[in-house]
């Protein structure tokens, strides 16, 4: 019998925090789908660890800027970069020795570095110029770790499902820091809300 009790709390507790985890990965509001060539990348954007990170990738999902630009960058065992929306557009105006360098009409971001979340496989930070408060519209997933890149880069979000997705976009030339040629697209971005 008293084992039967614990069995029921602890389905109980499970059950609380089961589900308060998965509203908070199911907010439609704060969930970024990438369509890309092998299927959907379904992300959850975190607005409490960096709320104007955030409310800037959602303006310009929502504008249209992230269809068709390229994954620009992309280093086996370590991230994907994509979002340079000025140059990475691969349906208008891609720039192949230019794109990484390019951004958003909208204004560059100050840090929003967190001590308390780490660079691991899934999860998605903001990429950025050497000035810290630099970054705008260009963001990388991350395949493996990278302490590296904790307290100096910020989170914005983590892979909820499609990982295996990212896995297969295709890899750059390590000899050239990642570029790659032909390189893969996002060809929808959207935030679940707007379906």
């Amino acid at each position: 019998m008293k084992s039967l009790k614990f069995a029921a709390a602890i389905a109980f507790v499970v059950m609380l925090f089961g589900s308060s985890l998965m509203a908070r990965a199911a907010d439609p509001e704060n969930t970024l789908i990438l369509t890309l060539k092998d299927g959907d990348v379904t992300i959850t954007l975190l607005p409490d660890l960096a709320p104007k990170h955030v409310e800037q990738i959602k303006k310009l999902v929502r504008a249209g800027e992230y269809d068709n630009v390229a994954f620009h960058r992309v280093i086996d065992g370590f991230m994907a970069q994509t979002g340079d929306v000025k140059y990475g557009d691969m349906k208008d105006g891609f720039d192949g020795n230019l794109v990484g360098t390019g951004g958003s009409e909208l204004p560059d971001l100050p840090a929003e570095f967190s001590k308390t979340e780490h660079f691991v496989r899934g999860v998605v930070g903001m990429a950025r110029a050497q000035n810290p408060n630099s970054a705008n519209s260009q963001f990388f997933i991350m395949f493996g770790t990278a302490p590296s890149l904790d307290g100096d880069y910020t989170i914005v979000g983590k892979v909820a499902s499609g990982m295996d997705v990212v896995d297969a976009i295709k890899k750059g030339d390590e000899a050239q820091n990642g570029a790659v040629g032909n390189p893969d697209r996002i060809v929808k971005a959207k935030i679940a809300a707007d379906k």
